[in-house]
């Protein structure tokens, strides 16, 4: 945990080039590596174009893709590294789907022909009378029938053609009877308007008990031939390494995909870029782990690269970060305003939703959503300030009549607690000033931040402090005379627009600190608002049924209204109060680049 965001790691590795994309594979399993290619043109060759060979298992995959295994990488099947390779392992599939094209044939004939035949006995079982049903199925030897599941409107039906819609317990059904012609005039009108044709078998008995006994035969039938089909596809799986083929193509694309154009020779291959990894313990680890080969170093960045920032936070933090991401990331010299975040943020928000049980229910809230939706974690810390200030202002449910409060209650002392805002308000401002310097230091320019900032940082001290002694003000003159002598034995030819900015910005920051103010509304309005509620609850019924019901829901309408509202309050003061003072946030985050799929990062 510290202030100074941590910069990424230039990594440079060699590795064979049989070994390349299971390497990658390993790094971005990592979730510590972007990749980025640094080289000279003359040494940078593209992987091979595997984009036709690609193509042709996209177009397998959409047709076989339903039946395929989930892919495995298996070791003696690595994913291919050449040309040849992946149109080796490309026949191997051509292969399978030469052997499973009948197969896959019969057993989808099976399965269609199975639901239909459930649908039918479904139809037969609740039919008011199934023997239309079943005489159509005699009559199906000597004329055309058709049997179809409707979702839309009739069109008009050829004449002569023999029909009757009824109700079935998947929806409406049309069952026809003529020639076969004039049935195959009724398909092509129905096909547009999406029927579904349901197999109607020749000669069922017109016993329905009997003609169930045959369809449950029938779908017996078809089970076992279903079943024998999938068990020769096992055996085709199996035969095929299919799973190991398809882990290699899934890895292939995914190369194809993410990985930019690395330099390579014939033998070896060159991966370069950023890594969160400082020590570089993991990454050795892990291509170790693989038994890869591979040389790994840590060289000096080039010169003209663009270096990620890692945000390096315990994880209790992490939730803190949201806010700073708002606006960008900090560049490198710039401070992670995290950690302060992590205390001024729940301190506004408290200060400003003070009350004991609305702030413990916010915290339960944030407790009970922690996995489900990170960005309600705020709600722990805020909640706990809330529960806090509730304390200090001796609110309970909105009631201040059952705590004794540790300070005052608001609407007793409105000044008190608005002077109480302006006073956090200048702490905020001034922290910001601080961290404004740090940042200067850090780019070791530190003089020139005496020189143009340090009296008007003197100067708002000096006015904040005289709020408690005139004596101060002694201070706050010097700051001003600090402000405008510094640029004019710095830089004379200057020094005009630099202390008219002196002085515009110091008017802003006194402008800007009593407008802190609103965080002391906020908490009156709050105080305001319990007590109308309480109010209402009293009038609903003395100490009753509706008393509690009223105050039961008006402390809920607070936690949820209010809360939104001084979330979003705390946030602009975040924003526009206190990063303004110090962050350009203008760096660029690192990137992990994303694992292959199935393999998550770790």
């Amino acid at each position: 945990m510290t202030l100074k965001p941590a910069t990424a790691r230039w990594f440079e590795l060699l590795t064979d080039r049989d070994s390349l994309g299971v390497s990658l594979s390993v790094l971005a399993a990592t979730g510590k590596v972007e990749l980025e290619t640094h080289s000279s043109p003359e040494r940078r060759v593209a992987l091979p174009d595997y984009a036709a060979t690609l193509a042709e298992f996209g177009e397998l995959a959409r047709r076989y893709g339903p039946y395929w295994p989930e892919p495995k990488i298996d070791p003696a099947f690595p994913p291919p590294e050449s040309i040849a390779g992946a149109e080796d392992a490309l026949a191997e599939l051509r292969t399978w789907a030469v052997m499973a094209e009948p197969v896959l044939t019969a057993l989808q004939r099976a399965t269609t022909e199975r639901s239909s035949l459930l649908e039918l006995s479904e139809l037969i079982d609740s039919s008011v009378d199934a023997a239309p049903l079943l005489e159509l199925s005699q009559r199906t030897r000597l004329l055309g029938a058709r049997l179809y599941a409707l979702t839309e409107p009739l069109p008009p039906l050829p004449p002569g053609l023999l029909a009757v819609t009824f109700a079935g317990p998947r929806g409406e059904y049309i069952a026809a009877l003529a020639s076969s012609e004039d049935c195959t005039t009724l398909d092509r009108e129905l096909a547009p308007r999406h029927a579904r044709l349901v197999l109607l078998p020749s000669g069922l008995s017109l016993d329905p008990q009997m003609a169930q006994t045959t369809l449950r035969e029938r779908i017996a039938k078809l089970d076992t031939d279903a079943a024998h089909c999938r068990g020769i596809l096992d055996e085709l799986e199996a035969r095929y390494h299919l799973a190991a083929r398809l882990a290699g193509f899934r890895l292939l694309a995914w190369l194809v995909a993410n990985v930019p154009r690395l330099p390579a020779t014939e033998h070896f291959a060159w991966v370069t870029g950023w890594t969160s990894d400082r020590h570089g313990a993991v990454l050795e680890e892990a291509l170790a782990r693989a038994g890869l080969p591979h040389l790994l170093h840590y060289p000096d960045p080039p010169q003209d690269a663009d270096v990620p920032v890692v945000y390096a936070n315990p994880s209790w933090l992490k939730p803190f970060e949201l806010f700073v991401r708002l606006i960008g990331t900090p560049r490198a010299g710039e401070p992670d305003p995290t950690v302060v975040v992590a205390a001024l943020a729940p301190l506004l928000f408290g200060l400003m939703f003070g009350d004991i049980a609305q702030g413990l229910l916010l915290f339960a809230a944030g407790v009970a959503s922690w996995r489900k939706a990170p960005a309600l974690r705020l709600l722990v810390p805020g909640g706990l300030c809330a529960a806090l200030f509730g304390w200090v202002f001796g609110s309970l449910a909105a009631r201040e009549d059952l705590v004794y409060p540790l300070w005052l209650h608001p609407l007793q002392a409105p000044l008190s607690v608005l002077a109480l805002s302006i006073v956090v308000g200048g702490i905020v401002i001034g922290g910001g000033l601080l961290l404004d310097a740090l940042t200067h230091v850090w780019r070791s320019a530190g003089a020139h931040w005496l020189i143009y900032r340090g009296g008007l940082v003197l100067a708002y001290a000096g006015l904040l402090a005289s709020l408690l002694s005139s004596r101060w003000l002694v201070f706050a003159a010097s700051g001003i005379a600090w402000a405008i002598v510094g640029p004019l034995l710095s830089n004379p030819r200057a020094a005009g627009g630099a202390i008219g900015e002196a002085i515009e910005t110091l008017m802003q920051l006194v402008v800007n600190t009593i407008s802190f103010a609103r965080v002391g509304a906020f908490a009156l309005a709050h105080a305001g608002l319990s007590a109308a509620i309480v109010g209402i609850a009293e009038a609903a019924g003395g100490h009753g049924p509706g008393f509690w019901t009223a105050l039961v829901i008006g402390n809920l309408l607070i936690v949820v209204i209010e809360g939104v509202v001084v979330g979003i309050q705390t946030t602009r003061l975040v924003l526009f109060e206190f990063f303004i003072r110090f962050l350009h946030a203008d760096g660029r985050p690192l990137r992990p680049l994303a694992p292959p799929p199935g393999m998550a990062a770790h």
